[in-house]
């Protein structure tokens, strides 16, 4: 798994303002079908990963919990736990980076 490339490729989509970042926005991106893909950190709350696999699952969006908030966070220049990718090409390079089919 190559988590540091992986994080490269997110601070780049950061940087190309390809994000939504925290709680509510991704949540409220996800009702309004504006992200393709969630990144869930790995020390995430079990009820904030419930919450989030339901409303993945119910808007067939996938969601990923790959990364530490820790690494979320350093790779984005501020803390968060829950990001949300908007474009397709970032979100499928992310996934090929860590290799997930």
């Amino acid at each position: 798994m190559e988590k540091t490339s992986a994080l490269q490729v997110l601070g780049l989509a950061n940087r190309a303002n390809e994000l939504v970042l925290g709680y509510d926005p991704v949540l409220s991106s996800i009702q309004k079908n504006k992200v393709k893909l969630v990144l869930i950190a790995s020390d995430a709350s079990s009820k904030t990963k419930d919450t989030f696999s339901k409303k993945c699952f119910f808007y067939k969006i996938e969601m990923l919990v790959v990364f530490t908030s820790s690494e979320l966070s350093q790779a984005l220049g501020r803390k968060t736990k829950i990001v949300g990718i908007k474009d397709q090409g970032f979100g499928e390079l992310i996934k090929k980076r860590i290799e997930v089919k």
